[in-house]
């Protein structure tokens, strides 16, 4: 076997001075500035606000995204306060879809004719209740009802009180969500904002903190009392919320489109003599049309819609979702407290929401209403692939772990062999070209096999760029898609110029990865909706920026790409300067993942800037030690703070939750919230989620049960086990290739462990970052064993007794004997 040398200045790199040592720090310390006066530049679209006015910038702010609360200003997007003093009406239909949304229905038509968006109704639970709709108006945060079957809602007492509201305030009493009842009653009453609730689930809504409602209408029974009462309330109210009725599942054995057809149109009825009293009132409200909540069926996106006199046609969103087209059942408040222009009364750090605001569009009214049945179509079609799909994943990362760990070690290799030998018979005179084709063959194999499944999380995101939802059956579309930029991405990563580079070919789907997302979060994050690995639209998580699935990919992806650009200047010996740039890529991964405008992830720098300060110090020679560690770790401490501050500082409705954490620690909710994070990170742990327990088993196998065989190998003088695929070489050999290599996993190790637990998505966060990172290492390890001289494989293949096969040697030639004369002897 023909060995390479090892390159002498990286051998014999000198430890690094101290002053090396304190220049590296001072770079620390310069990019942390760096990123601090990056971060105080505010994100496009924020508006600054003029001094003085605190309260009514967030009050212009709240009422300036809703159309004919605002219009855009002619000179540079500001919104400007159009009229604060006109009513409000809420219209509330639970379970209304905007599939029951057509000129079939002209009084519901008629009302989504100008802004329009979906509302994610999602509360506490997978589908919510009526009831937990019209809590999370009352409350601007997620609260529901008491677990079990919906409850048919009733009138309110002769006293005024709300029937089972001791039940809603000790079921959110149980939740961590910290929700305070009665918030958008309580502030009528402070504000002297005259507020009249028509129907049951509007007592909800306008209950103060003790359940009592001041101004109490029931339910109409015909159309002429529905007009009615309309009327009265708008000649005494500024505030006026009507519950219209409930589109249902179907309780009996009827007809289910039938009785879902009747619903529709009893609501509408009532929403057709709904409209006919505010016109008998003579005013004019804007009107906020409301689906409250599910059906019963499942979780699905509802109506939301805001109509009046001079309302823009547009696409509603909020700066909860920034999401075109969304808005969130806790935003409803914020944007009823904005119209009114009462929203200082409402307590700051104690809702989530955030007002709606429009986005001007020039379609028509049925281009809009269809472009929310698409969002509706998408994301029905991807709720029960996810579960499915990382199924597919983990026993694909199974399946190659145990074949490197147990397929590919002898005596299993030798039966690859004998099968291989009895398949492709040798030639005559070429008596090992069989065992040379064998192994080149399987480490190709491994190596393609290895960068699919490392390309295949990337490829989910890339899928949402084509509308496979719209497929029959939308699983085959999914899967047609997917499995395309699975080969497009391997097939450019093995024809490149960097395929013969240990690192290359597995660097490449790093990059792919770490670029899409990158690119993605930058322009909105528009892939990750709806995508498998991205942001389920029906559980009203984090609709912008990176999610804990985004992260994961992304702190692997770019650590990897990182070692690969380190790599060769720590084999030339320029360990200062790798320092430096992997310093540099570290602190561009935590603006990235980090910065309010752009990924807005509170968890990400306190993984990743220990990970990449660690590995700076690995790069630049520097030995670890305890106060070296724990200066890291202070340093991104205080990075991440940073971030929060500086969020702070922005406008209330325009931060992200970077900054409303930060105002929930200065109002002392740090622990309620910390609690909710172990809770949730508890929740997976130990759930009912067999998707999780398989993501755990699937760590534990790789950890205790094919870590093992693997480190023996690596360990082993000969390449152990893997001696016939590495040509005898000890495969720790790779780690003087590629010395970035080994401070890497550490890194990524760190990483992912941080990752768990600063963020609540817990075990997922390491689970889908080794479903990456091992598939990819292994593509790394197939590649450098290719670049092997086989001279000895065919020694390193014989089993132990196995008589030596050597070549025929050349018959030998006779010795002639040259007679040398003495010195000084005449010849």
């Amino acid at each position: 076997m023909t060995s390479s040398t090892p390159n002498p200045a990286a051998a014999t790199t000198r430890a690094p001075s101290a002053r090396t040592v304190a220049r590296l720090w001072r770079a620390l310390v310069v990019a942390l500035c760096a990123v601090v006066l990056l971060l105080f530049t505010p994100p496009s679209g924020a508006g600054a606000t003029p001094d003085g006015a605190a309260s009514a910038s967030r009050v212009a702010a709240a009422s300036a995204g809703v159309t004919g609360a605002v219009e855009p200003s002619p000179a540079g997007g500001q919104p400007r306060d159009v009229d604060s003093d006109r009513p409000v009406v809420v219209i509330g239909v639970a379970g209304l879809a905007w599939a029951d949304v057509t000129p079939m229905t002209p009084a519901l038509w008629s009302l989504s004719q100008d802004s329009v968006g979906s509302l994610v109704v999602r509360s506490v639970r997978t589908s919510s209740c009526p009831a937990d709709g019209w809590l999370a108006i009352s409350a601007g945060t997620r609260a529901a009802d008491a677990s079990g079957p919906c409850r048919d809602l009733l009138e309110p007492d002769p006293d005024g009180s709300v029937p089972g509201w001791a039940d809603y305030q000790a079921a959110a009493a149980e939740e961590n969500f910290d929700a305070r009842l009665g918030l958008l009653g309580d502030a009528a009453v402070t504000t002297q904002t005259a507020a009249t609730s028509i129907g049951p689930g509007a007592a909800i809504a306008l209950a103060d903190a003790a359940g009592q409602t001041a101004d109490h209408m029931r339910r109409p029974t015909g159309a002429q009392e529905w007009t009615v009462q309309t009327t009265i309330a708008l000649e005494r109210s500024r505030l006026v919320v009507i519950d219209a009725g409930e589109v249902q599942d179907a309780p009996g054995p009827v007809t289910i489109q039938q009785y879902h057809d009747n619903q529709v149109q009893v609501a509408d009825e009532h929403v057709a003599a709904i409209i006919q009293g505010i016109r008998d009132s003579g005013t004019d409200p804007v009107i906020v049309l409301s689906g409250i909540s599910d059906s019963g069926s499942g979780p699905g996106l509802r109506v939301l819609a805001v109509s009046g006199a001079n309302q823009e046609q547009a696409l509603l969103t909020s700066s909860s979702t920034r999401q075109d087209g969304y808005v969130l059942a806790t935003d409803q408040q914020a944007t009823i407290t904005g119209l009114l222009g009462i929203t200082a009364a409402i307590p700051s750090g104690v809702t989530i929401g955030a007002p709606a605001r429009a986005l001007p569009d020039s379609s028509t009214a049925a281009e809009r209403i269809d472009v929310l049945l698409d969002d509706e179509l998408h994301a029905q079609a991807v709720r029960p692939l996810v579960a499915s799909y990382y199924l597919i994943l983990v026993i694909l990362n199974l399946a190659l772990f145990a074949a490197v760990a147990l397929g590919l070690k002898r005596p299993a290799a030798t039966r690859i062999r004998a099968f291989l030998a009895r398949r492709f018979p040798r030639r005559r005179g070429r008596p090992d070209e069989n065992l040379v084709v064998a192994r080149s063959g399987v480490l190709r194999l491994l190596r393609v096999v290895a960068l699919s499944i490392g390309a295949l999380p990337v490829s989910s995101f890339l899928a949402n760029l084509l509308p496979w939802w719209r497929s029959t059956p939308p699983a085959l579309g999914l899967a047609v898609i997917t499995l395309g930029w699975v080969a497009l991405i391997v097939a450019i990563a093995l024809v490149g110029p960097w395929r013969r580079r240990v690192l290359g070919p597995a660097t490449w789907v790093a990059a792919v990865t770490a670029a899409v997302l990158t690119v993605d979060v930058v322009t909105g994050a528009t892939l990750q909706i709806s995508a498998v690995m991205g942001v389920p639209t029906l559980v009203a998580g984090r609709f912008y920026g990176m999610n804990n699935t985004s992260f994961a990919l992304f702190t692997v992806s770019t650590l990897l790409v990182t070692v690969a650009v380190a790599n060769p200047l720590v084999r030339a010996g320029r360990r200062k300067l790798a320092g430096v740039i992997v310093l540099a890529i570290g602190v561009c991964a935590a603006v990235i993942d980090g910065a309010p405008g752009i990924g807005a992830d509170f968890g990400g720098p306190p993984a990743l800037l220990p990970a990449y300060g660690l590995l700076a110090l690995m790069a630049a020679g520097i030995r670890l030690t305890w106060k070296r560690v724990l200066g890291v770790l202070a340093v991104a401490a205080a990075a991440t703070i940073s971030l929060a501050f500086i969020d702070w500082l922005r406008p209330a409705d325009d931060r992200t939750h970077l900054g409303r954490f930060f105002q929930t620690v200065l109002d002392g909710g740090l622990w309620p919230v910390i609690a909710r994070k172990l809770d949730q990170n508890i929740t997976i742990l130990f759930g009912n989620r067999p998707l999780t327990i398989l993501a755990i088993c699937g760590v534990l196998t790789v950890v205790f049960v094919l870590a093992r065989p693997i480190r023996g190998a690596i360990t082993s003088p000969g390449g152990g086990g893997y001696d016939w695929l590495s040509a005898g070489t000890p495969i720790s050999r790779m780690g003087r290739d590629a010395p970035m290599l080994p401070p890497g996993i550490i890194a990524i190790g760190v990483a992912l462990g941080l990752g768990l637990v600063v963020n609540d998505s817990g075990i997922a966060i390491p689970a889908i970052g080794v479903s990456v990172t091992v598939p990819l290492l292994l593509a790394a390890c197939a590649t450098w064993m290719l670049a092997l001289e086989p001279a000895d494989l065919i020694r390193a293949n014989q089993e132990p007794g196995e008589p030596v096969r050597t070549a025929a040697a050349p018959p030998a030639q006779p010795v002639r004997r040259v007679r040398v004369p003495r010195r000084g002897r005449p010849d």
